[in-house]
C-alpha cells in the first residue's frame, strides 16, 4: 500500500482482514462471510471512534446482508457535510468491490458514475483486486470511500455545488420571516 499516508495504513492495519470466498450466492458460506464483514466493520468502527474519527454509520438493509444503507459525513472548514450511503453487494462478490453510491451528490462531480456511484475505478479497484477475499466492506469505506470524501466535498462545497444543511435552511426562513413581517403590516 505505497503511497498511502502512515495514519491510513495504521487505520488499515487495524482493520481485520477476511478469509471467507463467498457472495450472495454461496449459501452458508456466504453467512461465514457476513459474520467477518460485520466483524470487520466492528473493528473499523471501534478504531475510529478511539481515534475520534467517526465518519459514518452503516447497516445491512436487508437479512441477507446483499442490500446496504447508512450515512457518511465530511468536516470542512469546520462544518459537517452529510450525505445517505447505499450499496448492493455484487453477485460476484468479493471478486467485485461494491460500488457505493451518494445518490445526493449524484450529477454534482466528474468523480461519479450515474445513479451517484462514486468512482473508484483508477485507485481503489486495482487495490481490491490485488487482495481479494482479504478485503470487505470496512476496506472499501476506508480506501475507497474515505479519500473519496477528503477529495471531493472540499470542491464540491468551494464551489457551491453542495451547501451545508444551515445554508439552505437560512434563505426559507428569512423569506419565510420577510412575508410575515409583511403580512403583520
Amino acid at each position: 500500500m505505497e503511497g498511502w499516508d502512515k495514519g491510513t495504513k495504521s487505520v488499515v492495519g487495524e482493520i481485520p482482514l477476511l478469509s471467507t470466498r463467498a457472495g450472495p450466492r454461496d449459501g452458508e458460506a456466504w453467512r461465514q462471510r457476513l459474520k467477518e464483514e460485520y466483524r470487520a466493520l466492528i473493528a473499523y468502527t471501534s478504531v475510529n471512534k478511539s481515534k475520534d474519527n467517526d465518519w459514518f454509520r452503516i447497516s445491512a438493509a436487508n437479512p441477507e446482508g446483499t442490500r446496504w444503507e447508512g450515512t457518511c459525513w465530511y468536516v470542512h472548514n469546520l462544518r459537517r457535510y452529510e450525505f445517505p450511503l447505499q450499496f448492493d453487494i455484487p453477485v460476484a462478490y468479493p471478486q467485485v468491490a461494491p460500488e457505493i453510491e451518494l445518490p445526493t451528490l449524484d450529477g454534482k462531480t466528474h468523480k461519479m458514475y450515474r445513479g451517484g456511484k462514486i468512482c473508484l475505478t483508477v485507485h481503489f479497484k486495482p487495490l481490491w483486486a490485488k487482495n481479494c477475499p482479504r478485503f470487505g466492506i470496512a476496506h472499501a469505506l476506508c480506501l475507497g470511500l474515505a479519500p473519496w470524501l477528503a477529495a471531493e466535498v472540499p470542491i464540491l462545497v468551494d464551489s457551491g455545488m453542495v451547501k451545508h444543511k444551515d445554508d439552505e435552511a437560512a434563505p426559507a426562513d428569512a423569506a419565510a420571516a420577510a412575508s410575515g413581517s409583511a403580512a403583520a403590516s
